[in-house]
């Protein structure tokens, strides 16, 4: 795999940068290492991402500094809700994805390839991320919308500098970095917001078009265990999809075995969308159940998504019940914690708290 280097070219108004992690093979091919498809490309093509592409035997990203979405945001949007609620975050995310869900709801970027001069982005240095998020009065950075794995160049730039700005830096992913993105990444990533969207191939390749299911849990694991990253999981519950109890309880079982009982699992409300607008919205049963599901299998912190004013949002002691973190909406309407730890009992609460 080759080193980060930089070598910058026109594209439009910004720039191609050498990609990284690539292998140089025979007849001027590469194999990317950035996500585990581990595209083969030959000079003129690009991978499955739309977004690096091979000239001449170099790999080149034409995304590194082009940005389709910017926010100020919540960090419980995410949803991370055990990692430093109460604080903003600004939301970065900029076209393509290793993935092509069919109900995707931001499809407008991570369905579209870049182009030249394109008018779905502007530019935005990594340096000049991590400048609007210190002067926005953010807490951190977070990429987001589409995958970030596919935006390594730029995202292990911004937490670089993020981490000595003080920031914290967090992936909203499809769980499909690799190994060696981990690696590099790792020591200046603290949080991995990943979808788990179901459990077998057939489910994962219906509802993501990819069916590698046991390379994600892989590198889901691999980020817990050796970067100690905060892990939260969300499942998006597909009727006809992932409902079943066989994806549900597999999922909740892994999450509780792999990554242990105190690893919070969102499973949200799906609403018809593009591809899957013929499907109906998750009944609240089917939520219910996955609830049971996930509580039967251990796991302390279950949360219910997209049904705003349903309990199961807020944070409750394991302990004695009370309710240490109270959500309204996207926001953390109250928290009962001190130092980490129920204020009335005591038990400690899981996370990353300020």
């Amino acid at each position: 795999m080759r080193p980060t280097q930089v070598c910058y070219t026109a594209f439009g108004e910004s720039f191609m940068k050498d990609a990284v992690l690539y292998e140089q093979l025979d007849g001027k091919r590469v194999r990317c290492g950035v996500c585990v498809r581990r595209c083969v490309m030959r000079p003129g093509e690009r991978g499955v991402c739309r977004t690096r592409e091979n000239h001449g035997g170099r790999l080149d990203t034409l995304i590194y500094d082009r940005v389709s979405s910017l926010c100020l945001d919540p960090i419980e949007k995410k949803p991370l809700y055990h990692f430093h609620p109460g604080t903003a975050v600004l939301s970065l995310g900029t076209l393509g994805c290793s993935f092509c869900c069919p109900g995707c709801q931001n499809w407008q970027i991570s369905h579209r390839a870049p182009l030249e001069h394109d008018p779905a982005t502007r530019p935005l240095t990594p340096a000049q991320a991590v400048a609007y998020a210190v002067q926005a009065g953010a807490a951190g950075l977070c990429w987001t919308y589409n995958d970030p794995a596919i935006w390594l160049e730029h995202t292990l730039e911004a937490a670089q500098l993020a981490r000595r700005h003080g920031l914290y830096t967090a992936y909203v992913t499809n769980g499909t970095a690799t190994r060696e993105h981990l690696d590099l990444i790792g020591p200046y990533l603290d949080a991995y917001r990943v979808d788990l969207k179901a459990f077998t191939p057939e489910a994962y390749r219906a509802v993501s078009g990819f069916a590698d299911v046991g390379a994600i849990l892989d590198g889901v694991r691999y980020a817990h265990d050796r970067w100690g990253m905060h892990v939260e999981c969300v499942t998006n519950v597909t009727p006809t999809i992932n409902d079943s109890d066989v994806q549900l309880s597999g999922i909740a079982n892994w999450i509780a075995t792999a990554l242990g009982v105190d690893t919070p699992w969102h499973v949200t409300r799906f609403h018809p969308h593009e591809g899957f607008a013929h499907l109906p919205a998750t009944p609240a049963a089917c939520l219910d159940r996955a609830y049971a599901l996930g509580r039967d299998a251990g796991l302390r912190y279950v949360y219910i998504g997209n049904v705003p004013g349903d309990s199961r949002q807020h944070t409750c002691c394991p302990g004695c019940g009370t309710r240490v973190i109270e959500r309204q909406g996207y926001s953390a309407a109250a928290l009962r914690l001190q130092g980490g730890a129920c204020s009335r009992c005591g038990t400690p609460i899981a996370g990353r708290w300020k």
